[in-house]
Formats: structure tokens, sequence, C-alpha cells
């Protein structure tokens, strides 16, 4: 089977988007459809007003994303593969961190390879204890794109960027915590509550605000003149005029909780 990558949602309103990585065979490993599946699937959650919140997570109990699927690679034609894998990739990562709500990574087991490069695209990245993290694209011959290197780098610091790629090892989750690649490591039988609380927080706060947080971190990563002051006073200005900033304020003042209606 070459694996799916499947939707679910759930919360009180569908307010949590689910993007499962099924394919445990291969302890999840991408296929080539998986990858278009991701960028779909982001898509549609993405265009989905209910969602405030997507989480990406593996199916099973063995891993995250353990790679891409080397068993479909063409070793008689490595440049037609990196095309390809540049390509599917490439949509993917793009429609994740081009994604205007947050997205969790929600990692236990294998997050290797291709499986790392798409949790470096969420906003967060939680760990169970069991996880193990690496890149091992210098153990293939493969090309790490740029642009995978420059996020790695902007996470954990370019000495350990190189360290990661240059040793090609695996990390063990308290590792990748202390570098910066995870938020916080959690037991394995406590991962997903920590994760559903932590979505569910961030899905019961006001979405133009959220929304205007993850436009100015898109921002702030670009050098200062290239950065797109507009659309951030623009995302902010929103916040002010918004329905949900006189919802706000008013529950504030009567000691209620808000109901944020992303209007």
């Amino acid at each position: 089977m070459p694996g799916r990558v499947h939707i679910e949602r759930d919360g009180e309103d569908g307010e949590i988007g689910w993007l499962i990585f099924d394919h445990p065979e291969r302890r999840n490993a991408l296929s080539q459809n998986m990858w278009s599946e991701l960028t779909d699937g982001c898509a549609e959650l993405e265009a989905d007003d209910r969602v405030r919140v997507i989480v990406m997570r593996g199916a099973g109990e063995t891993a995250f994303v353990s790679g891409a699927d080397i068993s479909q690679f063409d070793q008689s034609d490595g440049s037609q593969t990196g095309s390809a894998v540049q390509e599917s990739g490439g949509n993917a990562f793009s429609q994740l961190i081009n994604a205007t709500k947050p997205v969790i990574a929600m990692i236990h087991g294998y997050c290797i390879g291709g499986g790392l490069a798409v949790a470096l695209c969420a906003d967060m990245r939680y760990a169970a204890d069991d996880a193990r993290l690496g890149i091992p694209a210098a153990k293939l011959g493969v090309g790490y794109g740029m642009g995978g290197v420059e996020i790695l780098a902007n996470l954990v610091g370019l000495s350990n960027a190189k360290e990661i790629l240059y040793t090609a090892q695996q990390y063990h989750a308290d590792e990748a915590l202390q570098m910066g690649l995870v938020n916080a490591v959690l037991s394995k039988a406590e991962l997903e509550d920590h994760v559903r609380e932590t979505a569910t927080r961030i899905a019961r706060n006001a979405p133009f605000t959220v929304r205007s947080v993850k436009r100015i971190g898109r921002e702030l990563v670009k050098p200062n003149s290239e950065r797109d002051h507009e659309a951030v006073n623009a995302a902010i200005a929103a916040c002010f005029e918004s329905d949900d900033f006189k919802e706000g304020v008013s529950a504030f003042m009567e000691k209620r909780r808000p109901e944020f209606k992303g209007g």
C-alpha cells in the first residue's frame, strides 16, 4: 500500500483539524502520493472556517514520519528523483509554512529526514520521550535544499544545524529539546492530551490576533528590508476593527470567557 494522509476534525465545533500520516508498514514514510495529499489536506483545513488549529501526527505507535519512502526513488536517474522530491516536498512545505492558522507537530517515535522537514514547518513541536529526530541526507547522498537548511538554522542556530546535517545522527527527545528542535517533551501517555489542551487553548483565543502574530513571525525571518510592514500593519488593524475585539473587551469587563467568532 502506498500510504495516505487523511483528515480528521474534532473539538467542540470542529476547531482542531488533524493531518494524519498513515503508512504504518513503512513507519509512516512519505510516499509520492502522500506529499500531494499533505498539500491538499493542509489547503482543505486552511479553507475551513471552523478549523482554527492544525495538528500533524503519525498513525500508530512507532513513528511520526520516518522519512521519505526511499523504495520509490529512481536509482537510475538521480536528477529525476531529486526534481520530483523537491517539487512535491516543496509544495507541501510551502502550504504548511504559509498557512494562516497555527500548525502543531505532535511527534512520537521516529521523526527522520522528510518527517523532520515537515515538523520544522510547524509553529510548535511537542515530542514524546520516545522520539528520535534526525536528518540522514549525508548517509544517502541526498541534496538538502537551502530553504530547509535555513528553517533549521533559524530554529537551532547554524552550528547545531551543521552538526545535524554533517553527522546525520539521530537525537533523543531530550537532546532535541536542549538544542531547540522541540518546544517540550512529554511522556508518551501524556503527549496527546497536552497537544489537545494546547490546541484547544489556541482555538479559544481571537483568530485575528493569532493570525496577526503568525504573519509577524513569517516576516521576522526575512531581512528587514524585505519585510512586508504594510501587511503586518493591516493584520494588526484588522484585530481592532473586528467584532472579536469588542467581544474580548466586553468579556473582560463582565469577567467571563469570551466567545470569539473570527469576525
